[in-house]
């Protein structure tokens, strides 16, 4: 089962934000369970195979200034998919410093090797204003001097920085199978 964990402070907005990742795993009869992240506990985290933790929107940076919730992160051994958000967290969790990017709309990225069945050239939707660099993240995909796809150099942790759920849905797809 996947959990997706919902950052998103104002429920309202989880109808752009994880409503979008819910309707890719229920078209792909993927078994999953939605909850807000400051109501996780350690039974859900037990029976979970996988992770995705959403995306939020451009005003809401709550899950930033709530990281002691995200402890759990760096003592699970289950693949986690950061979208945005969740990119931002798992790069903050590993010694990762905030970077100022904006960035909303459509862009195209580069990925030279890859990355959750995507390789070369990509149409990207991106809603952000901060990106994450860490160290102990290889980097798949940067643009504007920035990273936009990474994976944990030792975890099974992804993170995008772009919203597979608009343009990309495989990529979420490709994430389940791992």
């Amino acid at each position: 089962m996947i959990l997706v964990v919902k950052l998103c402070k104002e429920k309202m907005h989880d109808l752009e934000f994880v409503k979008p990742i819910e309707d890719i795993l229920i078209k792909n009869d993927i078994e999953f369970n939605s909850l807000f992240y400051k109501n996780l506990d350690t039974n859900t985290l037990l029976k979970t195979d996988k992770v995705i933790l959403s995306g939020t929107s451009l005003l809401d940076n709550d899950f930033s200034d709530n990281l002691d919730y995200f402890h759990w992160i760096k003592n699970l051994k289950k693949p986690i998919l950061g979208i945005c958000g969740g990119f931002q967290i798992l790069g903050l969790m590993f010694n990762g410093r905030k970077i100022k990017s904006e960035k909303i709309g459509l862009s195209n990225i580069y990925f030279d090797k890859e990355f959750l069945g995507v390789k070369g050239k990509l149409e990207v939707y991106e809603l952000h204003n901060y990106s994450v660099k860490s160290k102990e993240y290889e980097n798949y995909a940067i643009s504007d001097n920035c990273p936009k796809a990474i994976k944990h150099k030792k975890m099974p942790f992804y993170g995008v920085l772009f919203h597979p759920e608009v343009r990309n849905k495989n990529i979420i797809v490709e994430f389940s199978k791992l």
